[in-house]
């Protein structure tokens, strides 16, 4: 397959989809925020801030040029923080054109506007392309689908034949496709998963037990679903690969930056001083705030996500936040 694919955000993800993509014989356009990755990636053949040890292959170009690597594209992937995604897609419009599909691969909510990122794509890009975004997502760390580790995500799209071009584009021996026809829903897994995820690894940082662990996982996710469904999202999309599938792997995950910055939180550290010295982005932290107003707008029970919202935003004890959802009033299960 000898495609010309632009993929926008040299990070861990995007370097893993970059070299899967190049695996199957694409010549990728690679774009670097960093003038030393670009460097290293041409040069070198590495990215070892991200990915060290993984080999990037020659059909690969790195290039902090963003206009000159989307131009003439006939496939863009999106693979910046979910917060850079509206300046990015302003940054790159001029240029674009005829393509089959804008794939992101960002797991997040815009912060300022609650809006999730395939509708900042289509307030962004031009014309026909509003129609050919896409959404690649579910339980892959770039470490492991790097590392050829067999991996299954889900493809999702406004039109059938755009999500199964994505399919078509990143099916791999070691990494399985689906098609979804629940963007919404998809997104939304996606992004409150990582809410979930810092908080058991709060509770791994406080010393809490496999049942804590499994109960914020399985009451988190009758939460995300709650505020899923509230949003136009399928109730079964949430017990899928982009549901239940990457919430199981976000919280369990040693490769989980979110879980990471979790573990801290719950052993005292405060949350500005974790992303300086992790250095790399944290979704979970903004979706906090996001889905937090989401919740309050829509009518929507989340407590799990309010208590994680009171640690990370008003500092509250990470343990007086496992007492709140402990001594909430008595109810039934699925209420």
């Amino acid at each position: 397959m000898n495609r010309k694919v632009a993929v926008v955000g040299a990070g861990s993800w995007g370097t893993a989809l970059g070299v899967l993509l190049a695996e199957k014989g694409m010549n990728v356009s690679l774009w670097a925020r960093r003038e030393e990755c670009v460097r290293e990636i041409n040069e070198q053949r590495s990215n070892s801030h991200y990915l060290p040890d993984i080999v990037i292959p020659e059909n690969i170009t790195a290039t902090g040029d963003l206009e000159a690597a989307v131009k003439d594209k006939e496939m863009l992937v999106l693979a910046v923080p979910s917060q850079a995604v509206r300046q990015v897609l302003r940054q790159m419009a001029p240029v674009l054109g005829d393509q089959l599909a804008v794939i992101n691969t960002a797991k997040g909510l815009e912060m300022e506007t609650g809006l999730r990122l395939s509708q900042v794509m289509m307030e962004e890009l031009p014309g026909p392309l509003k129609q050919r975004v896409a959404v690649l997502s579910g339980p892959s760390h770039a470490e492991e689908v790097s590392r050829h580790l067999p991996t299954a995500v889900v493809a999702t799209a406004l039109e059938k034949q755009v999500a199964e071009q994505v399919q078509d584009l990143f099916m791999a021996p070691s990494f399985r496709v689906y098609t979804h026809s629940d963007l919404t829903g998809v997104e939304l897994g996606g992004a409150l998963k990582n809410i979930i995820a810092l908080c058991t690894g709060i509770s791994d940082g406080l010393g809490y037990g496999d049942n804590t662990k499994a109960a914020l996982m399985t009451r988190g996710l009758a939460e995300m679903a709650r505020l899923g469904v509230a949003m136009g999202a399928e109730l079964m999309t949430f017990a899928g690969l982009a549901g239940m599938g990457d919430l199981v792997v976000t919280c369990t995950s040693m490769y989980s930056r979110n879980r990471r910055a979790g573990i801290q939180l719950g052993q005292g550290k405060k949350m500005p001083q974790i992303l300086k010295d992790m250095g790399m982005v944290v979704e979970g932290v903004k979706t906090t705030r996001v889905a937090y107003r989401l919740s309050r707008d829509k009518g929507v029970e989340m407590p799990i996500t309010e208590e994680a919202h009171q640690v990370i935003y008003e500092e509250q004890n990470p343990r007086e936040g496992v007492a709140n959802l402990m001594l909430r009033d008595k109810t039934e299960e699925w209420r």
